[in-house]
């Protein structure tokens, strides 16, 4: 991370050119930062310290077309999620979809997926009003209640 911020400054000074690999190599530490600052005590005791060491890893050897990929699937979820709460239809394809999208997503970064898994964390997404931000922001008070 410190060889990252020095590559940075240098480039933000003119000094070096930085590729756009090495860029989005600094991009993928600074969200597992921000992630672990933010979230960090829960999802370790929830998941414990390998899990999410995986989790990371698994991440950090993300492909820059992978990444995009993961964010292509979150806002089809997202788009997807906001049609379930304006027709209020939770039993619908579409609901359904919304599910599986969210898996999708969730693969793209857990070492391995598990229903209990998924269902704890959508617990924890009405639980902590954190978590609840990060959807409710996107479509209005109702998305992580809706999404678990």
């Amino acid at each position: 991370l410190i060889l990252t911020v020095e590559k940075t400054l240098e480039h933000n000074k003119g000094e070096r050119e930085m590729s756009n690999k090495e860029k989005f190599e600094g991009f993928k530490k600074e969200k597992i930062s921000e992630n672990e600052a933010k979230y960090g005590k829960e999802i370790r005791e929830k998941y414990g310290n390998e899990t999410v060491e995986e989790s990371n890893k698994k991440f950090m050897s993300m492909s820059e077309d992978d990444f995009n990929k993961m964010q292509n699937t979150e806002n089809e979820m997202f788009e997807a999620l906001a049609e379930v709460i304006r027709t209020g239809d939770l039993e619908s394809e579409r609901a359904k979809s919304v599910y599986e999208k969210h898996k999708a997503w969730l693969s793209f970064s857990w070492p391995s997926y598990s229903a209990e898994a998924h269902i704890g964390l959508a617990e924890m997404y009405v639980a902590d009003e954190r978590f609840a931000k990060y959807y409710n922001d996107r479509l209005g008070l109702e998305t992580a209640t809706t999404l678990r």
